[in-house]
Formats: C-alpha cells, sequence, structure tokens
C-alpha cells in the first residue's frame, strides 16, 4: 500500500532528525565543558553559541546560494570593504567564518595590523578602466 510506505518513510525522517538533534546537542555540550576547563564557563557558553551560530550562518548562505540559480554579480554590491565581505559570505561561507574569526584574533592582537588590512581592502584598483 501507498499509505504504509509513507508513513514508514516519515518515521524513518522523524528518527533520523531527532537524532540529528540529539547528537547536536551533545556536540555542544562537549565543546561548552571542553571550553570550560581552558576559559571562565560564561565565556565557554559564549564561545559555543558564537561556533553553532556561525555554522548555522554557513549552512543558511550555502543553500542561499543553492536556491539563488541565477547569480548576477552586482557592481555596487563590490564596492568598500562592507560589500566585499558580503559576496565572501555568500560565495564562501566556511571561508569567510574562518577569515572572521582570524581577523578578530589579530584584531585583539595588533589593532594597527587590523587597520593595515582593512586599509587594504578598502583600496581602489589602480588600474584605470576604459569605456
Amino acid at each position: 500500500m501507498l499509505g504504509r510506505g509513507l508513513v514508514k518513510k516519515a518515521v524513518a525522517v522523524a528518527v533520523a532528525a531527532a537524532a540529528a538533534f540529539v547528537a547536536v546537542l551533545c556536540f555542544g555540550a562537549v565543546v561548552f565543558f571542553a571550553l570550560s576547563l581552558v576559559i571562565v564557563p560564561l565565556a565557554a557558553a559564549a564561545v559555543t553559541f558564537l561556533l553553532f551560530a556561525l555554522a548555522a550562518l554557513a549552512v543558511v548562505m550555502v543553500f542561499l546560494k543553492k536556491a539563488d540559480v541565477v547569480d548576477e554579480d552586482d557592481g555596487s554590491l563590490s564596492d568598500g570593504l562592507a560589500g566585499r565581505a558580503f559576496q565572501l559570505f555568500r560565495n564562501r561561507p566556511i571561508l569567510a567564518s574562518v577569515a572572521t574569526l582570524a581577523g578578530g584574533f589579530i584584531f585583539l592582537r595588533n589593532p594597527a595590523l587590523a587597520t593595515m588590512v582593512a586599509a587594504a581592502f578598502t583600496e581602489k584598483s589602480r588600474t584605470s578602466r576604459h569605456r
């Protein structure tokens, strides 16, 4: 019967979703308790939240990219640091997440170096465009 096969598939999907939820929840607890050994528990909770938020953002960006079949490159978005960051997150979310974490670490260690990097990103190309 068609109804029994559909019910079996629905139950299998529900069981798989529940198992994935428990696995992610347990992984979050492992990350939190591992970080609690190194840093203050409140900071460990914040870092764990940040890691899972970045993972969720990466998943959303991947699915948004797959949903957007026609990707037209808008020239006005690529102007400036914010536009370039948006394009990087849209095209390569995992690389952008790693770059953001590395940039935050560099900013905490040496704010002058972070300023130089930001200036390099915002610098316009020296090549002239001919019409």
